[in-house]
């Protein structure tokens, strides 16, 4: 997911009793985004990102060990603090860190929500798990996040302005996705409306912790009937497919911005990838996409580019590759594709050595 979101997660958090301890709030947001310290990989290479992102960081070893060093330097924080203020409230260890791992193991959970994946099991493992259910940035989840996170902050009119400001931003995106039907954009209109209505009234700053702990299980609720749509519209495109004499072997749903309903899917039947649309509020559920997409790669040119420097990350990265080979007078240019985001074009000699690269 993206950074606003992991945060959100983290400070919506620290609203409920739960985040009630001395640095509780601080552990948390920065627990919610620590796995994300391999995103410094981009200031080096953006192949080397791809190869890095999501692995080490994200698997089981440092969700074992990032947490507990975590919640270890904010109570070597929090008794520095104490030392100077002596009458501030005593800092708990096991408390904090079992906010830390809290915090800390949200963040991978949330990741395996899209089609970008994670490797939950690196180092000793480098398989990739897809949830394929949440758009990478969803703006419910920011709603219902959000909520707890501005009744929290918005004391200040500068607090207030920037809230505003941020509000007024999300709803030109959120109404401006093409294809989000109007009950959906009406939706997210009356949701700011409420949150508005609520700051402004008042009222709620005794039941913070309540209202925080309702979204943040509204939030959870959310993404398990994502999860549980996408598996649904899996199976019925998988039998759509079937009817149409396709053997899908491997099936992908891409959920659409700001619409729950509608998945793009990616069907796979080892020759060819096919873009089918599920949308569960058209009056066709399943329709076809496009013409469907070569997979190629029985060149061997395919398998050199592979190799080629500067293909190292996307070779570990891509999930669905497709590959296109175009003989040139010294040699071959071959199209390496992720049908989900990305490409590179490496060129060979007749020799199958890598002569240049194209981003």
């Amino acid at each position: 997911m993206d950074p606003v979101t992991h945060t959100l997660v983290g400070a919506s958090l620290a609203e409920t009793r739960l985040g009630r301890v001395p640095l509780g709030a601080v552990t948390l947001v920065i627990g919610a985004n620590l796995p994300d310290i391999d995103a410094a990989a981009y200031f080096f290479d953006s192949d080397l990102a791809l190869g890095v992102r999501r692995g080490w960081t994200h698997g089981v070893l440092a969700m074992a060990l990032l947490p507990a060093l975590l919640g270890w330097i904010m109570h070597r924080i929090a008794l520095a603090r104490r030392r100077r203020r002596p009458t501030a409230a005593p800092p708990s260890l096991r408390r904090l860190m079992g906010l830390s791992y809290l915090a800390v193991l949200s963040h991978p959970a949330l990741d395996w929500l899209n089609t970008y994946g994670v490797r939950l099991l690196m180092p000793f493992d480098g398989r990739w798990f897809y949830g394929d259910s949440v758009f990478i940035i969803d703006p419910w989840l920011w709603l219902l996040l959000g909520t707890v996170v501005v009744l929290a902050h918005s004391s200040s009119p500068w607090q207030a302005a920037g809230w505003i400001a941020l509000g007024a931003v999300a709803t030109l995106l959120v109404t401006g996705f093409p294809g989000t039907p109007l009950a959906l954009r009406l939706l997210w209109c009356l949701g700011i409306a409420v949150i508005a209505g609520v700051r402004y009234w008042g009222g709620w700053q005794a039941n913070l912790p309540r209202v925080a702990a309702v979204c943040v299980t509204l939030a959870g609720i959310y993404a398990a009937a994502m999860i549980g749509s996408s598996r649904i519209a899996a199976a019925q495109t998988a039998a759509w497919a079937r009817d149409r004499g396709l053997e899908p072997r491997r099936i992908m749903a891409v959920p659409a911005p700001a619409n729950p309903f509608r998945r793009d899917m990616l069907v796979e039947d080892g020759r060819h990838y096919h873009r089918v649309r599920h949308d569960w509020g058209a009056t066709e559920s399943i329709v076809p996409l496009g013409p469907q997409t070569p997979i190629g790669g029985e060149h061997a040119a395919t398998a050199a580019a592979l190799e080629a420097p500067g293909v190292w990350g996307l070779a570990i990265w891509t999930r669905f590759p497709a590959f296109e080979v175009e003989p040139l007078e010294e040699g071959y240019r071959v199209t390496i594709s992720d049908v989900r985001f990305t490409r590179r074009v490496v060129e060979l000699d007749r020799n199958l050595r890598p002569r240049a690269m194209e981003p």
